[in-house]
C-alpha cells in the first residue's frame, strides 16, 4: 500500500526503504502521465518480464517491479534516473539528486538501457500519427486480423513479440521507414552503424580509429541528439557533407549543441552559415494572449494587466498576426484551449505560433483563475512536431509574465506576480531550458529568472511585456531577429528599479531556434 488505497501488484512497498525514498517516487509518479508511463515500460522491456510489464498501470508499479529485481533501491536510483532522461523529464532528475549534465557524464559507465531499446524508442517519438497510418497499412498483411488502434511503441512491441524485429534484425524496419518517411531511417542507421563499428555503447568518445586508410581524429556517438559526426582529413564515411576547407564535415540532424563534444586537441569550429526561418506564407500566424487578471481564492488581483494584454495585441497585429485573447482562464480551461490550437488545420498555412500568457506563477508553472498550477513544459508540449505536425518545422515563441519563485510583501505601487506564501513551498525549481520541448524551432520568453519574481505597474503594466513591445516596434523596422531584440529586452528590463530602487528584475530566454527569427517589416509605421 502507498497511497489513499493504491497498490502495486499484490505486495507493499519493502519495509527498508526509507520514507523520504517512498515520498519521492510517489511524487515523481505523481508528475507522470499514461504516455509517460507507457515509455518507461517500453525502456524497461529488456529488464523486466514481459508478462509482468503487461500488467503496469502506474509508474509506482514500475518502481515495484523494478525494485523485486533488485534494480532500484535507496542506494541506487540510477536506472530510474536513466529512464527519466530518456524520456526527457529531467525536471525530475532533481527529486533524485541528479542533474541533466550529471547524467550524461554518468550513462556510459552506468546506463542499462541497451543502444536497440533507445532506437526504437527515439524512432517512436519521431513518428507522427499519419506516419502511423501508413506504417500499419504497410504491415497489415504481418498484424493480427483483429486489432484495436496501435500506438508507435506498441506497434513496435508487436513487431518483436512476431519475430519480425530484434536487436540483430531491423530490415523490415528499415524498408518500412524508407517507405513511409527516409528522415525516420537516420535514426535505424545510426544504431547500425555503431553495430559495425562494434561500439559497445553510445555516449562514446572513439580516437584515432581507422577507416580507408584515413585518420579520423575523432569520431562520437551521442544518441540523445541522434547524431554522427566525424571529422577527417580527406575521406567522408557518409553520403551528406558540408565541405569546410579542406576538412569534411558530416552532417546530422541537431537540435541542442550541447550534444557536440569535441576534444581540446581538435580546432574545428561549426560555422554553418545562418538562415532565417521562412516568412512568406499566406498567413504570419496566431498570436494567442491568455491575461489572467482574477482569482478565486487568496492570489491577488492583476491590477495593470488589461494594459499588458492591449499592447501585445496592438504590436502582434501590425506585426501580421491574428491575435485571439482570453481573460480569465481556469487550469483546465487553458489545457482544453492548448489542445483546441493543437488540432487547428489553419496552422499549415501559419509561418509561425506565438503564445503569451499573462498571470501569477511558480518555477516552471503558471496559475489559472482557480489557483492551480498547469506546467510550462505541457502547455508547449502540445505543439512539438508530433503533436502538431502542421506547426513542425515552424518557429513557435511562447512569452510568459509570471513570478518564478516566492516572493516577501511588496509595496502597492509595484506588486510582484506571485503568490505570497504562508508556509514554505515543496515547488522544485525548474528552469526554462528544463520547461522548453527538447526539440527544435521553440522559444520560450520567461520575464524573470527562475526562482525570483517579476514586477508589474498597477497602471502601466510590467516591466517585461511592456519592455517587449517597445522593443518589437523599435527594432522589427530594423530588421532585426528576435534574439537580438530579447537581448534588448533583458537590458531595458535589466536596468529598471521600483520606486524605492531596491527591486531589480532580469528576463531570461531559452530557445532551441535554428535559424534566425526575423519578422517582416510592416507596411504600417509601428502603433503609438
Amino acid at each position: 500500500l502507498l497511497s489513499g488505497g493504491e497498490t502495486v501488484g499484490s505486495s507493499n512497498m519493502e519495509d527498508d526503504v526509507s520514507l523520504k525514498f517512498r515520498q519521492q517516487l510517489l511524487l515523481i509518479d505523481e508528475n507522470l502521465v499514461a504516455e509517460d508511463v507507457a515509455a518507461l515500460k517500453f525502456l524497461c522491456t529488456d529488464l523486466l518480464p514481459f508478462k509482468k510489464l503487461e500488467s503496469v498501470k502506474s509508474a509506482v508499479d514500475i518502481f515495484q517491479l523494478l525494485m523485486a529485481e533488485d534494480y532500484l533501491n535507496e542506494e541506487d536510483t540510477f536506472l530510474l534516473v536513466e529512464l527519466l532522461y530518456r524520456i526527457k523529464y529531467h525536471s525530475l532528475l532533481r527529486k533524485l539528486g541528479y542533474t541533466k549534465e550529471k547524467v550524461q557524464e554518468c550513462l556510459h559507465e552506468k546506463g542499462r538501457v541497451s543502444p536497440y531499446r533507445q532506437m526504437l524508442y527515439e524512432l517512436s517519438e519521431n513518428i507522427t500519427n499519419e506516419m502511423l497510418k501508413d506504417i500499419v497499412l504497410l504491415l497489415q498483411n504481418c498484424l493480427p486480423k483483429r486489432r484495436m488502434t496501435l500506438s508507435a511503441l506498441e506497434l513496435l512491441i508487436l513487431l518483436e513479440k512476431q519475430g519480425l524485429l530484434s536487436q540483430n534484425n531491423v530490415q523490415m524496419l528499415e524498408e518500412v521507414c524508407m517507405k513511409v518517411s527516409p528522415d525516420l531511417l537516420e535514426t535505424i542507421n545510426c544504431y547500425t552503424r555503431a553495430k559495425v563499428c562494434n561500439i559497445p555503447s553510445f555516449n562514446v568518445l572513439w580516437s584515432d580509429y581507422k577507416h580507408t586508410g584515413e585518420k579520423v581524429l575523432e569520431l562520437i556517438w551521442d544518441y540523445v541528439g541522434t547524431f554522427i559526426l566525424f571529422i577527417v582529413t580527406a575521406y567522408a564515411y557518409s553520403e551528406r557533407i558540408i565541405w569546410r576547407g579542406k576538412k569534411i564535415l558530416c552532417c546530422f540532424p541537431l537540435s541542442l549543441k550541447e550534444n557536440i563534444v569535441v576534444s581540446s586537441s581538435v580546432r574545428f569550429a561549426l560555422s554553418a552559415e545562418m538562415t532565417s526561418y521562412k516568412m512568406d506564407g499566406p498567413h504570419r500566424g496566431f498570436c494567442l494572449v491568455i491575461n489572467n487578471v482574477n482569482f478565486d481564492r487568496s492570489l491577488q488581483k492583476r491590477k495593470g494587466s488589461c494594459k499588458d494584454a492591449g499592447e501585445l495585441k496592438r504590436v502582434f497585429t501590425w506585426l501580421g498576426l491574428d491575435v485571439k485573447t482570453y481573460t480569465d482562464l481556469t487550469s483546465q480551461e487553458i489545457k482544453d484551449l492548448m489542445r483546441t490550437w493543437q488540432h487547428l488545420q489553419d496552422h499549415k498555412d501559419s509561418d509561425c505560433f506565438i503564445c503569451c500568457i499573462l498571470s501569477h506563477g511558480e518555477s516552471g508553472a503558471i496559475y489559472g483563475k482557480d489557483e492551480e498550477l498547469v506546467s510550462i513544459r505541457m502547455i508547449m508540449s502540445h505543439f512539438t512536431a508530433k503533436q502538431c505536425p502542421q506547426l513542425a518545422e515552424k518557429p513557435k515563441l511562447f512569452f510568459i509574465q509570471a513570478c518564478q519563485g516566492k516572493e516577501i510583501q511588496r509595496p502597492v505601487y509595484v506588486e510582484a506576480d506571485a503568490q505570497i506564501p504562508d508556509l514554505s513551498s515543496m515547488q522544485q525549481s525548474i528552469s526554462p531550458s528544463e520547461s522548453i520541448p527538447e526539440e527544435a524551432d521553440f522559444l520560450l520568453g520567461m520575464a524573470t529568472i527562475d526562482g525570483y519574481v517579476s514586477f508589474r505597474h498597477v497602471q502601466q503594466g510590467t516591466w517585461y511585456i511592456q519592455a517587449l513591445c517597445s522593443k518589437l516596434q523599435l527594432l522589427v523596422p530594423r530588421g532585426e531577429d528576435i534574439l537580438s531584440i530579447l537581448t534588448e529586452v533583458n537590458e531595458d528590463v535589466g536596468r529598471r528599479v521600483d520606486r524605492l530602487g531596491t527591486k531589480k528584475q532580469m528576463p531570461q530566454p531559452a530557445y532551441t531556434l535554428r535559424r534566425k527569427f526575423i519578422f517582416p517589416i510592416p507596411r504600417d509605421p509601428p502603433p503609438s
